[in-house]
């Protein structure tokens, strides 16, 4: 199962502000254990939304929108995206993570056999045909 874990941004990450040498170390060693562990497929903090964009889909038309966004509680600093056995032990990892005053959240990730009958087997096909390009696109 894999799942993603969204660390949520706050007024500091928002600021740009850097980790500390010791808290790169620290993520550094419990990002070593996950790898170590065979669950970490990814892992990346990300730049604050002043840098970022949305782009708000309707009927109307599509809306681009340029940050900083205003609600620092709904954004996200960073993420990993671990295949582990159940949510239980997602939970157990990310207990062992070095965070001091954020919250995460932890999200199981679609995969085809959630899709049932409506993912036959032609958009199967279609879908593991992508997947191999961008492998093949990004030397994998």
């Amino acid at each position: 199962m894999k799942f993603m874990v969204l660390v949520k941004g706050d007024e500091n990450t928002e600021a740009g502000a850097m980790p500390t040498e010791q808290e790169l170390a620290e993520m550094g060693k419990f990002n070593e254990e996950l790898v170590k562990a065979g669950v970490m497929l990814a892992g990346e903090g990300l730049h604050p939304t002043s840098k970022g964009a949305r782009v708000r889909y309707s009927s109307e038309g599509t809306t681009v929108i340029d940050g900083p966004f205003a609600e620092s509680k709904e954004l996200i600093a960073g993420f990993w995206i671990l295949d582990v056995k159940s949510k239980e032990e997602a939970v157990e990892w990310l207990k062992r993570a070095p965070f001091r005053d954020t919250e995460i959240e932890i999200r199981q990730v679609f995969e085809a056999e959630d899709f049932g009958d409506a993912y036959t087997p032609e958009l199967r096909e279609a879908e593991e045909r992508m997947r191999k390009q961008v492998a093949e696109q990004h030397g994998q």
